[in-house]
């Protein structure tokens, strides 16, 4: 009685194959009569202090290597911070790169007064207590006077690669690494709560941002020094702390009903709703000769979701029309029209 779901779940899988070779990846085998479903999304874990991001997915691709679903998380946490780390799963961890461009919100504590070599408190710290106390006014002024773009100097104890190796692997061998600086915009910065030593700052940032040197940049232009003692991701984009999962639920519960929605992950592109006629042709790698009927440039990507609400293909402009540079999995395929 199996024989033929068995034999149409492989000519499935071998025409989806051919399509693009990332799909198979996505797909779950997940009762006995071999029906498939497809597993896409991400997983929003709330991580604790003390596991590296790569401990958190490792859990994750434990539970689904026997289907040989990849697991990738969308932009790293150091161990010693907390909060928001967002799991691809399946086909989503190729949509990490539109993650990453989403703004990122962080909670930090700071004590001031205080430096070490690292930044933050996993070598200890030095305190200075010639240095002057700021007020709170000097320090709203210092927040105020790091928003928008602004450069900084990325800390050495960092994983940015730098002549091919680890800053912080260099620096652990006693080397001297310079590091380069770079701009990153800051949305919003502000100062919530202040008991000296002790401050707090809120950021809403963009990717790159070090959030320790941020810190240390504030209490710098308010003439003292800072050490970060506590940092947690409270939101990417629209993935908040508040909607997360724990470790332990990694651990032992069923994960598809964890997984959020992979359109999350492109709510700042501009999107179209296909028909049925052209989901099959973005299924299938086949572009669209129309135009599409919003106002966007010549080398935007556009998220194309299909009649159900189901992302199914970022788009580029090509000579032949608006083409699948990235393809995604839908529950159903439509059927052809005569003229495909």
């Amino acid at each position: 009685m199996l024989l033929a779901p068995r034999l149409n779940l492989m000519y499935h899988l071998a025409i989806v194959s051919a399509i693009d070779p990332f799909l198979p990846m996505a797909y779950h085998f997940c009762d006995p009569l071999f029906r498939v479903t497809t597993v896409f999304g991400f997983i929003n874990c709330n991580k604790p202090a003390g596991m590296t991001s790569r401990d958190v997915v490792n859990i994750v691709q434990r539970r689904l290597k026997p289907d040989k679903i990849k697991v990738g998380h969308c932009g790293t946490l150091d161990p010693l911070a907390e909060g928001v780390l967002l799991l691809g799963i399946g086909s989503a961890v190729r949509l990490t790169p539109y993650v990453q461009d989403q703004p990122k919100r962080y909670i930090g504590k700071f004590r001031l007064g205080a430096s070490s070599d690292t930044g933050d408190l996993e070598n200890g710290f030095v305190s200075h207590g010639d240095l002057p106390q700021p007020n709170r006014q000097q320090l709203h002024d210092a927040c105020t006077g790091l928003t928008g773009l602004i450069k900084q100097i990325p800390p050495a104890y960092s994983a940015i690669w730098v002549d091919g190796q680890r800053a912080y692997d260099r620096v652990r061998r006693g080397e001297q690494v310079d590091m380069p600086s770079r701009t990153v915009s800051i949305h919003e910065l502000s100062l919530v709560d202040y008991d000296f030593p002790m401050m707090t700052l809120d950021t809403l940032c963009g990717s790159g941002t070090y959030i320790r040197t941020l810190g240390i940049d504030v209490a710098r232009a308010a003439q003292s020094m800072a050490v970060m003692t506590h940092l947690v991701r409270t939101e990417i984009g629209s993935f908040h702390v508040d909607k997360s999962v724990t470790i332990d639920q990694l651990r032992d519960a069923p994960l598809e009903p964890l997984l959020m929605p992979a359109a999350l992950a492109v709510t700042h592109l501009p999107r179209i709703d296909v028909d049925d006629h052209d989901t099959y042709r973005l299924q299938n790698g086949l572009c669209l000769h129309e135009e599409l009927g919003i106002s966007v440039t010549d080398d935007a990507q556009v998220a194309a979701f299909t009649p159900s609400g189901q992302l199914c293909a970022i788009l580029r402009r090509k000579p032949r029309g608006w083409c699948p540079y990235r393809g995604f999995p839908i529950d159903e395929v439509p059927r052809p029209r005569s003229d495909d």
